[in-house]
């Protein structure tokens, strides 16, 4: 009998991008990383496999990096987000070519992979659009039973979005076609929604605190935030918004969320005005099995240990 494990195990699916980064410094922290599968999204995948490399070296991990696919399932190209997070995802700050190299192996296998290695020990965390957990699904729909825990990012449940299309999320808007592929597919995932990152953003005087306070990775992450927190707050987004990092706290600590309901959860694909949007049967009209356990409060005192943790401070 294997002895149990002390750490959470994770493998994680992620565009990096600049929340992406802090999430990946979190579980670095507190979990151990089976590896990284790489999808575009915040921007282009060049940049993105690129970024998630420059992180491996930051931590002087051996953590695998594979890269995924650069478009969306069926309609590509989609818009990134390079003017939240920099052309680059990482802020333009220019950083050297990393020295971690990508795995040969493509991110859809290597996700079959690794759970088949270890089934129903891996925490599969998905920080980006679904595209590489869609096309795992299609060559092999067992996935799910060898996941211990699903825990996406994304959505936005009462339709307060942050795309062109006003209901819709970024990581579901981007491939609307994947986010509905892998709500079907899997019984039962946690959602941590766009709205409720709004509602569990720091204050900045305090972040900025924690900053000068930590090591090398909090001055790495404030070097890379710089371009996101101006665009926030030209928009009049309040606080240090790290949506990833919010899902990542509640795949490391279940336990952290005080406030969930359990709800069926679809995606819209054909809309003009609401493709991409998340709709949520609040009220059981549509008789079926609820899929998504929707976490709308988490702790903030311990998610903001876990955050103190990843930048190098005592939590």
């Amino acid at each position: 009998m294997k002895p149990p494990m002390t750490r959470p195990q994770l493998l994680i699916d992620t565009d990096p991008g600049v929340d992406d980064a802090l999430a990946i410094l979190m579980a670095h922290a507190d979990a151990d990383i089976a590896g990284l599968s790489i999808a575009a999204g915040n921007v282009g995948l060049a940049h993105t496999v690129r970024n998630a490399c420059t992180l491996v070296d930051l931590l002087g991990s051996a953590t695998p990096v594979f890269a995924g696919c650069a478009t969306p399932l069926v309609r590509a190209p989609a818009e990134d987000a390079a003017f939240v997070h920099g052309e680059d995802g990482f802020g333009d700050i220019g950083f050297p070519a990393p020295k971690a190299v990508v795995a040969d192996e493509p991110a859809a296998q290597a996700l079959l992979r690794l759970t088949r290695e270890r089934p129903g020990e891996l925490t599969l965390v998905a920080l980006a659009p679904l595209t590489n957990l869609a096309l795992a699904l299609r060559l092999d729909p067992t996935l799910p039973q060898r996941v211990a825990r699903l825990v996406v990012m994304g959505g936005a449940v009462t339709g307060h979005g942050n795309t062109g299309n006003i209901p819709a999320e970024f990581n579901i808007g981007f491939d609307p076609e994947a986010a509905h592929v892998v709500f079907e597919a899997f019984p039962s995932f946690d959602l941590v929604d766009w709205e409720a990152t709004l509602r569990h953003a720091f204050d900045e005087e305090t972040f900025d605190a924690w900053l000068r306070a930590g090591d090398h990775r909090a001055d790495f992450y404030g070097r890379i935030a710089g371009t996101a927190r101006a665009f926030n707050r030209k928009h009049d987004r309040r606080g240090i918004i790290v949506a990833d990092a919010l899902a990542m706290a509640v795949a490391i600590d279940p336990t952290i969320v005080i406030r969930s309901e359990k709800r069926t959860v679809a995606v819209e694909l054909d809309g003009r005005l609401t493709r991409g949007a998340t709709v949520v049967d609040w009220t059981g009209r549509l008789g079926g099995l609820a899929n998504a356990r929707i976490v709308l409060e988490v702790d903030q005192v311990r998610f903001s240990a876990m955050v103190r943790r990843a930048l190098g401070l005592a939590a």
